[in-house]
């Protein structure tokens, strides 16, 4: 039986006494849940990407439920996404009662294929919901023109994107700004920055923002903060069904001190990036670094590699675990899980579900079911050293050169 050494995590969040203090400055407030800290937190994450309005919502799948019903998405309703991405996508979709259509991947980029997106909107499509993948910039220039020809809503899951750039009529602009209609990020402990769980919503539509806000507290027409500090007595009311999908002032107080810290830790994690792919090219050229396109800067939220074929992948996980490096399998595929073998949903070729290629697998998202069974992600965080990625380096070599079958 193999002695796990834990020595090397796939992340690990920057977190030290900073981020206490400011806990404890909310905590010590008497105001804990959702309000000034909140509204601070929400006008320096706007200023940070160019965005004219911010919301701060419980997690990023909270933000993209309301994105997704703010945006006209109903029962019945078609929405353009990739399989290829945290189940949250999908799941998001679903809560609207609508079908996710999911269209294939870039090999490269692990990112949606915009080629295949028109061919795939139909007369029931509502909305595109693209994710930036690991952090990667997904290709927005032209998925903001095929939204635009076709008079759809273009969504960012931007859940890993916190500090991800994208080239945009000449210029370096930050993801979230945003250029679809709205973008949603995460905070959790695996993201660049992190809340402990919490997200954002960035969006240009000022009646946008003011439909999250009150979603987001129950349909509640008069904020609490509004309510607290009036000086006569306020009812509120709640003219629409809402949800509790609110950030607290704890963890919007370790957010603000987490953006100070972005860019230190978006540097950080690109030399990071730069060092993984200069040293895989030569100790270990059987794998496939991670591609950035010209036009993306990617903040490596994750490192991933895609394994050669001669290789089984759980079986290098478990001899590299068995060195004491952690790691992830590539990103999953929504389509190829339990839970969506009895959800609706359509492949871009708009077969029958469960498809006709046998369960789990769909002939139309074969670039996704490849980068799911070949991805390996790599440890990387800011606190690492070049000592750590020699370690990982070496248990890949030595579990590609033991796993070859």
């Amino acid at each position: 039986m193999s002695i796990v050494r834990q020595s090397i995590p796939v992340a690990r969040p920057v977190l030290d006494r900073r981020e206490a203090d400011a806990a404890a400055r909310a905590v010590l407030s008497g105001w804990v849940t959702q309000g000034p800290e909140v509204q601070a937190f929400e006008r320096s994450f706007a200023a940070l990407v160019g965005a004219p309005h911010a919301c701060a919502v419980s997690n990023c799948t909270t933000a993209l439920h309301l994105a997704l019903r703010t945006a006209g998405v109903r029962p019945g309703d078609e929405v353009i996404t990739v399989s290829h991405s945290f189940i949250a996508s999908a799941n998001a979709i679903r809560y609207c009662g609508a079908i996710p259509v999911f269209v294939d991947i870039d090999e490269a980029t692990f990112n949606i294929d915009a080629s295949r997106v028109e061919g795939a909107i139909g007369p029931r499509t509502r909305a595109i919901l693209a994710v930036h993948q690991l952090g990667m910039p997904c290709d927005l220039v032209n998925l903001v023109a095929i939204a635009k020809r076709h008079y759809l809503p273009l969504i960012e899951d931007a859940a890993c994107a916190a500090g991800s750039e994208v080239m945009w009529q000449g210029s370096w602009e930050a993801i979230g700004r945003p250029h679809g209609d709205v973008a949603c990020f995460s905070f959790h402990p695996r993201k660049v920055i992190t809340t402990g769980d919490g997200g954002m919503i960035t969006t240009r539509h000022e009646e946008w923002d003011r439909q999250f806000r009150l979603w987001r507290q129950h349909g509640m027409s008069i904020p609490d903060t509004v309510r607290h500090h009036s000086t006569a007595v306020t009812f509120e009311e709640y003219p629409t069904l809402g949800y509790n999908y609110r950030m607290t002032d704890i963890q919007a107080a370790v957010g603000r001190e987490q953006l100070e810290r972005l860019p230190e830790i978006i540097e950080r994690r690109r030399a990071l990036a730069d060092r993984y792919r200069e040293r895989l090219a030569v100790r270990v050229p059987q794998v496939t670094a991670p591609a950035e396109p010209a036009w993306a800067r990617s903040n490596w939220q994750s490192f991933c590699v895609r394994l050669p074929r001669n290789v089984d992948q759980r079986a290098v996980m478990q001899s590299m675990l068995d060195r004491g490096v952690s790691t992830r399998r590539g990103v999953m595929c929504a389509h190829q899980e339990s839970a969506y073998a009895t959800e609706p949903w359509h492949c871009e070729k708009r077969g029958p579900v469960p498809c006709v290629c046998g369960p789990g697998r769909c002939r139309a998202l074969a670039n996704s079911e490849r980068a799911t069974r070949e991805g390996l992600i790599l440890p990387l965080f800011p606190q690492m050293t070049d000592v750590d990625q020699d370690e990982v380096i070496d248990a890949l070599s030595a579990a590609i050169s033991l796993c070859a079958m």
